[in-house]
């Protein structure tokens, strides 16, 4: 299995016992808030005195993380992720990325041979335990076998151990089997219920809200992309192959979708949302199995976050919101990884709160705030003697007999393409998102095989929203919308598109021109009638756009709404109030 390897040497000799640790140099230095959690928390106490603390210095306490952090050139600091989990981010002064290091409950003890103990105890009785029940609470039944084949010595309690207080029960003594310490217990229980109900050693990752992704590509360490520190190495490694195809093996039928050599890849949503990848094999892939987990946020960014993070301004927001919820067409372009999911949820919010929302993906990822949404995913799985496939095409086809206001599609990459068009061609508003790096190119892949739109059905797209990962002026990576471009016509005597760029990122100073403005084919052309402005007074739809876009920067800079779900309610109350 996978082994942490802390980028220090680990002492070799015995912690010292907690009052020796509560007395020490080190401890007399932490910061107030570090020194009130380490003391509640004896295995965050002993980690800080295996740091060393003369090379990096005492790291900061942080319970709650600010994107400004990640501006720190050697950043040391500690936060917790919940669970009795911390987590370490610490300098490299020899590489170019830096460390994270997940502190667990058990990472300052050594309790492998209690739990081989304690896990033969739970076989050797299990004639006389509860029968396991799969479908029950698994984590409180491990805890209820855990409690009957093990007894307390006296000592203080741990803290960790609290939180099962009300699970342990009283104990039989014809199962009383292992003499263990209320920590030992404590650790028992967490690597019990860590291992065998949850996600085993990356649990501590997927419990911390600030990653985005996690990444094995074979042997060695884990890498991580993070939301303030960007790309971290983990202490999360595989040293031989076989470890590494056990690991994936395990991983896989956790989540029940096995992988072997006749089927090594495996696509799957895991129970908290997010989205595994796995490669097993090393047929497949030359350095070993490979996996990857791309995080699900609980609750999706919200157009206001997206402002704070330089993503798109205020001005950018009152023209999509025309855009959005006159029922334009929109498409939300870029590399991977580029935002473009993110950017297309926190623009639900623009759709009418009484609007019927049809939402249709390969892996659920799109949030949708509106009551009245229609959530439909891919089915790829197989019945014996059946064709089970539900391909994007079909639920897509299905969906326009449905009277949707809107139909978003997680990502278009095939057949399903030109039934999106026919959708746009017979009223129906479509968002969704597409990999291509400029208008162009999505254009000339949209018109391509497999996808294989009419030239003359393109200008059905209303707007493309091109988005890329940049590097900023400031020499740090971020997310910025690159372009914002109309698609006006198709000129079949020149077979040329004619294009007019609403929006465009300027790299030199990281802002954003509005080129469109008094110029916009869609504002004047398309939004203006259906607001009833008459033809010759079609450019008092800036003005418009103004007015949002100081009712936008004022909700969120006066008032501090920045909620996903509460600017939904803020924009449907002004939108009855004749505000928005």
């Amino acid at each position: 299995m996978a082994t942490i390897v802390l980028p220090f040497p680990k002492e070799d000799e015995t912690i010292n016992d907690r009052d020796d640790l509560l007395t020490s140099d080190l401890f007399t230095k932490l910061s107030p808030a570090l020194k009130e959690c380490a003391e509640k928390n004896r295995h965050l106490l002993e980690y800080l005195h295996m740091v060393p603390v003369s090379q990096v210095g005492i790291p900061e306490y942080h319970s709650e993380l600010s994107r400004n952090l990640g501006d720190a050139k050697t950043p040391n600091l500690i936060y917790p992720v919940g669970n009795g989990i911390f987590i370490h981010i610490m300098v490299d002064f020899q590489d170019s990325r830096n460390h994270y290091i997940q502190i667990e409950p058990t990472s300052t003890m050594d309790i492998d041979s209690l739990l081989l103990e304690v896990e033969e105890n739970c076989i050797e009785n299990g004639d006389r335990l509860t029968e396991f029940d799969t479908e029950g609470n698994r984590e409180k039944q491990l805890i209820d076998y855990i409690s009957q084949v093990t007894t307390q010595e006296d000592e203080p309690k741990s803290g960790f151990l609290d939180k099962y207080a009300g699970l342990l029960g009283k104990k039989k003594d014809r199962f009383i089997k292992s003499r263990v310490t209320p920590r030992e217990l404590a650790g028992v229980i967490y690597l019990f219920v860590r291992d065998k109900v949850r996600l085993g050693i990356l649990e501590p990752l997927m419990c911390d809200p600030y990653i985005e992704d996690i990444g094995c590509s074979g042997l060695g360490q884990l890498y991580i992309e993070h939301k303030i520190f960007g790309s971290l190495k983990s202490t999360i490694t595989f040293y031989t192959l076989d470890e590494l195809d056990q690991f994936v093996l395990r991983l896989a039928e956790q989540i029940q979708k096995p992988v072997n050599y006749r089927a090594p890849i495996c696509d799957a949503t895991l129970p908290d949302g997010s989205r595994i990848n796995i490669v097993f094999g090393r047929d497949l892939s030359k350095r070993g199995s490979n996996f990857s987990i791309r995080k699900f946020s609980g609750v999706p960014l919200s157009i206001f976050d997206l402002v704070t993070f330089g993503t798109l301004n205020y001005d950018m927001l009152a023209y999509l919101s025309l855009v959005v919820s006159h029922g334009m067409n929109v498409f939300v372009a870029g590399e991977s990884a580029s935002g473009k999911t993110a950017l297309l949820n926190a623009v639900t919010t623009f759709i009418h709160p009484l609007a019927k929302i049809i939402t249709i993906e390969d892996t659920p990822e799109l949030q949708v705030p509106h009551q009245n949404w229609i959530r439909e995913v891919v089915s790829s799985s197989k019945a014996a003697g059946e064709g089970a496939n539900v391909t994007t095409f079909d639920l897509l086809r299905a969906a326009l007999r449905q009277r949707p206001n809107e139909i978003m599609v997680g990502e278009i990459r095939g057949p399903e393409g030109n039934v999106a068009f026919q959708a746009m061609q017979t009223g129906h508003a479509v968002m969704a998102t597409f990999h291509a790096s400029t208008v162009e190119k999505l254009i000339q892949r949209l018109t391509s095989s497999p996808i294989s739109v009419p030239r003359t059905y393109i200008d059905n797209l209303n707007v493309a929203i091109m988005m890329s990962t940049v590097k900023l002026p400031n020499g740090k990576l971020g997310r910025r919308v690159t372009d914002i471009a109309e698609i006006v016509g198709f000129d079949s005597e020149t077979q040329s598109f004619s294009i007019v760029a609403a929006f465009h990122w300027d790299p030199e100073v990281d802002q954003f021109e509005f080129g469109g403005y008094m110029s916009s084919f869609v504002l004047e052309h398309k939004i203006a009638p259906k607001m009833g402005i008459p033809n010759q007074k079609k450019q008092l739809i800036y003005a418009e756009v103004e007015k949002r876009a100081k009712l936008l920067r004022r909700l969120h800079q006066e008032q501090g709404i920045t909620g996903f779900y509460e600017i939904l309610e803020v924009l449907a109350k002004a939108q009855k109030e004749g505000l928005f």
